[in-house]
């Protein structure tokens, strides 16, 4: 009986393609009568003591599936969007293609036919895959209309170049309704177009979009985003959101506020906005698990009681 071949290094530690092993040596016959190999779909294989990875798993999707491109939940994933605890552990692979090719057939993957335009598929990292604007549009037809939402706003809000890899923002709102313009017949249009009027730049996190949407349903007028004290400092505290008439600062803290220098931070922040006359509400995590429905209450209740002076608010007008 003749030994077993070692597998080549370069297929050792994800699934391959068909292609691929044969560029790496391999012989379909012997494949199958490889120690360590295993068949998952047709034209794609991989090592028997492979631990799932999705990255992995889409890119050889991709590459066995000429003019295909993995897209919705999977794209999510891979883009690193916010989703949703329900969807944020899914291993779920999404193929699309176009109606012009066979729809598909792979058994553990969930098959589309799409129509997109140029401009919505990308290729990274040797995966060709919808763009985060079209993966939004996809995701419109499972996902509720806050968390729709929330997507939205991480990819419209404008990074931090101290803090982030980039500078501009993923996309526009005028790109997002132009691409929904162009797909009027797709399951999830209507309320992909819903969430557009509700998106705003400034959330810079979903618990931030979360408390704002809580607070327009509970009737609160629309709160000013990364509310600066004074408007002519670009290097003044802002509060998440604010209202600047009322002197009312609100403070989502999520876990990172937990952390030492982060905490001083916070202090300066707050005491910065208490000195000039505002009041501080600051909000946590116990507040998102309660839908912040206590959180609204309180907001309510402090503006209610909010007076303005004239002067005061003619003054923090001008960035005094």
């Amino acid at each position: 009986m003749q030994p077993p071949i070692p597998v080549p290094s370069q297929l050792a530690s994800a699934p391959f393609t068909l292609k691929e092993a044969r560029a790496a040596g391999l012989a379909h016959p012997q494949l199958w009568n490889r120690v360590g190999i295993e068949s998952v779909s047709q034209g794609i294989y991989r090592p028997a003591n492979w631990e799932f990875d999705l990255e992995a798993a889409a890119r050889s999707l991709s590459a066995a599936t000429p003019g295909a491109w993995i897209s919705h939940v999977t794209a999510a994933k891979l883009h690193g969007f916010p989703l949703p605890p329900w969807l944020s552990d899914s291993n779920e692979l999404h193929l699309s293609k176009p109606r012009n090719l066979p729809s598909v057939r792979r058994k553990g993957v969930t098959g589309h036919t799409l129509v997109v335009s140029n401009g919505e598929i990308e290729l990274v990292r040797g995966t060709w895959i919808s763009t985060r604007p079209r993966t939004w549009l996809d995701l419109a037809r499972v996902l509720p209309l806050k968390e729709l939402v929330c997507i939205g706003d991480a990819l419209i809000r404008i990074p931090r170049p101290d803090f982030e890899e980039r500078a501009t923002p993923f996309t526009t709102l005028d790109a997002l309704r132009a691409m929904v313009d162009r797909h009027k017949n797709l399951q999830g249009v209507v309320r992909a177009r819903e969430a557009l009027d509700l998106m705003r730049i400034g959330a810079d996190s979903v618990p931030e979009s979360m408390l704002r949407l809580a607070m327009l349903d509970a009737g609160l007028p629309e709160p000013e985003l990364q509310a600066r004290l004074y408007l002519s400092d670009p290097f003044s505290p802002s509060a998440d959101l604010g209202y600047r008439k009322q002197r009312v600062a609100i403070q989502y803290d999520g876990g990172h506020h937990l952390e030492e220098e982060q905490m001083l931070s916070d202090r300066r922040r707050d005491k910065a906005f208490k000195a000039a006359g505002w009041t501080v509400l600051v909000f946590d995590k116990a507040d998102l698990t309660d839908d912040f429905g206590a959180a609204v209450r309180q907001i309510k209740k402090v503006l209610r009681g909010a007076w303005v002076d004239p002067a005061v608010e003619s003054g923090f007008a001008r960035g005094n």
